[in-house]
C-alpha cells in the first residue's frame, strides 16, 4: 500500500524575499531547513512557479538554487509589467507577488 502524498503550503516550508531588476521579479526561497530544502528542490520547478504567476510572465522562468544556502533564486521576466516605476501595479516591487509563490501548495510524494 502507497501513503498519500503530504500537501503543504511553501509559507510551512520556507520564506521569501523579493526584488526587481527592470520588469523582472527575482524571488529568493529560503527554506527553513534540509528537508525543506530537499522537498523544495524537487517540487518548486521553474516551470510549477512560472505556473503560478501566468500570464505576467513575457520568458521562460528560470531557478538557480543554492544548496549552501538552503535557498533557490526565481526569475520571472515580466511580472512588473514595466518594472518599479514604470507598472501600473499597485505591487511594483513584488512584495506582495513574493506571497503569492508563499501560498502555492505543493505535493510531497
Amino acid at each position: 500500500m502507497t501513503t498519500p502524498a503530504t500537501v503543504q503550503r511553501i509559507d510551512a516550508l520556507a520564506d521569501v524575499r523579493a526584488g526587481d531588476k527592470g520588469d523582472t521579479l527575482i524571488v529568493a526561497v529560503l527554506a527553513r531547513d534540509r528537508a525543506a530544502y530537499g522537498l523544495l528542490e524537487r517540487r518548486l520547478t521553474d516551470d510549477v512557479v512560472a505556473a503560478r504567476y501566468g500570464e505576467l510572465i513575457t520568458g521562460p522562468a528560470r531557478r538557480t538554487c543554492q544548496p549552501n544556502l538552503l535557498a533557490m533564486v526565481f526569475e520571472l521576466p515580466g511580472v512588473l509589467g514595466g518594472g518599479v516605476t514604470g507598472s501600473p501595479a499597485l505591487d511594483g516591487h513584488g512584495k506582495t507577488l513574493g506571497y503569492h509563490l508563499l501560498s502555492l501548495e505543493i505535493r510531497d510524494v
